[in-house]
Order: structure tokens, then C-alpha cells, then sequence
């Protein structure tokens, strides 16, 4: 039985911003969240761990809403189910399946396949 997958959207050119943002959700170092507060505020975001080596961190890292919005209208991050709480709903974001396997360098017919 031969399983039919949908051709991949084409991929409209990424800002720097746009690209900065998709490497580092693609490269899953922090787990990046989308937030949506109950009064419609969304704010895409991670936590940055405190490291001894820079000795900073410790501190929740905000990223471009309109980049990141523009990255999920175009297919290019996903968003994982939702934690709601009363205030807020939180959703895990990630690349998606194409666009993490292009940044590790698969061949293009492994992202078609």
C-alpha cells in the first residue's frame, strides 16, 4: 500500500530575524513555548538556563512575535498540544518535520519521502 504525503509547500525567503528564529527552535538547545495569555497576548519565548562558564543567564528569553508568527502561518514551526491553566495556554513549538531535517543537512528527497 503506497501512502500518499502532500507535496511541501514552497518556501517563501526567511528575514535574517526569521531565519535566526527558526535555528534556534530547530536546534532545540532551550525548548521554545508559545504563550497565550488570556487577554489574547501571545508571546513566543525560552528559558535561558544560568551557565557558570558566561555567568549569566537564568532569565526567560523573549523572541520576535511577528517573525515567529509569520514562521507558523508558512508551515515552518509547529505547535505541540496545549497546558492550560486558568491565565494562560502554553504550546511547545517546534520545526517543522522539513525544515529540521534540511538544517541537518538531509538530502532533499529524505524530505519528501
Amino acid at each position: 500500500m503506497t501512502v500518499l504525503r502532500p507535496l511541501p509547500r514552497p518556501h517563501t525567503p526567511l528575514s535574517p530575524g526569521g531565519a535566526e528564529v527558526l535555528r534556534l527552535i530547530t536546534e532545540q538547545r532551550f525548548p521554545v513555548c508559545l504563550t497565550v495569555h488570556a487577554n489574547g497576548r501571545r508571546r513566543y519565548g525560552y528559558w535561558l538556563p544560568l551557565t557558570s562558564q558566561a555567568g549569566r543567564g537564568a532569565c526567560y528569553m523573549a523572541l520576535p512575535t511577528d517573525e515567529c508568527d509569520t514562521l507558523h502561518a508558512a508551515g515552518r514551526i509547529v505547535l505541540g498540544d496545549p497546558l492550560v491553566d486558568p491565565a494562560k495556554t502554553t504550546y511547545p513549538v517546534r520545526a517543522a518535520a522539513r525544515d529540521a531535517a534540511a538544517s541537518a543537512g538531509a538530502p532533499l528527497h529524505a524530505l519528501t519521502a
